[in-house]
This record gives C-alpha cells, sequence and structure tokens, in this order.
C-alpha cells in the first residue's frame, strides 16, 4: 500500500496503458496535468553556481532558485548526478512525478563548468551561438564552448 500524501496529479490505476511500478501498485499521471520536463541549461548554470558559492562545500538544503519548482530542481539534481556535474542522492520514490536527487556537492567537472559558466556575457553569448546554430546541443558541447570563450578572452586561442 501506498503510504503518505500522494500528489494530487497522480492517480493509481491497474489494467493496460499505465507504468508499472514496484510491489504491484501502478502509477499514472492523471491525463492532462503536468508539464514536459526538459533539460533547462540555465536551471544547471543556477544550480551549478548556487552549490558553488555555498560557504561549506555542500549544498545547500534549499537551492531556492527563484522561478522553478521543486520538481524542476529536484530533476535537475538528477541530471547533474547523471552529467557527473555533482554528486547527491536519489530521491525518487514510486509516487515522484519524475526522478529526482538532492544534490550533496559539486564534482570537479561540477567546479570546471561552474568557473567557465559563471561570468554572465560568456554564458549569454555561449547560449546565443547556440541558438543561431540549432539550440539543442549536448553538455559536451556547451562546456567545450563555454571553456573556448574562457580561452579567447584570456587571449589564450590562437
Amino acid at each position: 500500500m501506498l503510504r503518505g500524501n500522494v500528489p494530487p496529479d497522480l492517480a493509481l490505476f491497474t489494467g493496460e496503458g499505465t507504468l508499472s511500478g514496484r510491489c504491484g501498485l501502478v502509477v499514472k499521471r492523471a491525463a492532462g496535468v503536468g508539464y514536459a520536463m526538459k533539460r533547462d541549461m540555465d536551471l544547471i548554470r543556477k544550480m551549478a553556481l548556487a552549490v558553488e558559492d555555498a560557504p561549506t562545500g555542500y549544498a545547500p538544503d534549499d537551492l531556492g532558485i527563484e522561478g522553478y519548482t521543486d520538481e524542476q530542481i529536484a530533476y535537475h539534481a538528477h541530471l547533474m548526478v547523471q552529467a557527473r556535474l555533482a554528486d547527491g542522492i536519489d530521491t525518487t520514490y514510486l509516487g515522484s512525478s519524475g526522478p529526482s536527487a538532492q544534490l550533496t556537492s559539486l564534482t570537479w567537472d561540477g567546479h570546471e563548468f561552474a568557473a567557465d559558466a559563471r561570468d554572465e556575457t560568456t554564458w549569454k553569448k555561449a547560449m546565443t551561438i547556440v541558438q543561431e546554430k540549432g539550440g539543442a546541443v549536448s553538455l559536451d558541447v556547451i562546456k567545450a564552448l563555454l571553456s573556448h570563450l574562457v580561452k579567447a578572452g584570456l587571449g589564450l586561442v590562437v
């Protein structure tokens, strides 16, 4: 039996057309409710900078990033752990609206990303280039582009 509060946009079902859960329970998002969860590089940047700016080296329990829901932040924390930008704890459970994680700290790669993405002008220039070239690229391409722009800004690109 599912314990605790079930979000109002989730319903328990049995039968076909549902997503099977553990212990025979089946969870399906109620039709017409919710939104598409897409990777948001601006949010990932804000989260990496917030963790790097924390005084202890540990991620704050509440990143408190304005304009984003707790679900969006938890999902992007999950993505950051997958991408090895951060260490974290998987907080996904049967009633979750999607994969989620709680960040604990940045990895070396996370600090490198934060360093290259910190300058607002460099970040906006990189995102403008991405939008002009089609709008969707991998994290590795964004990291390479940021690194190139930072090096060019320091006069290290020939």
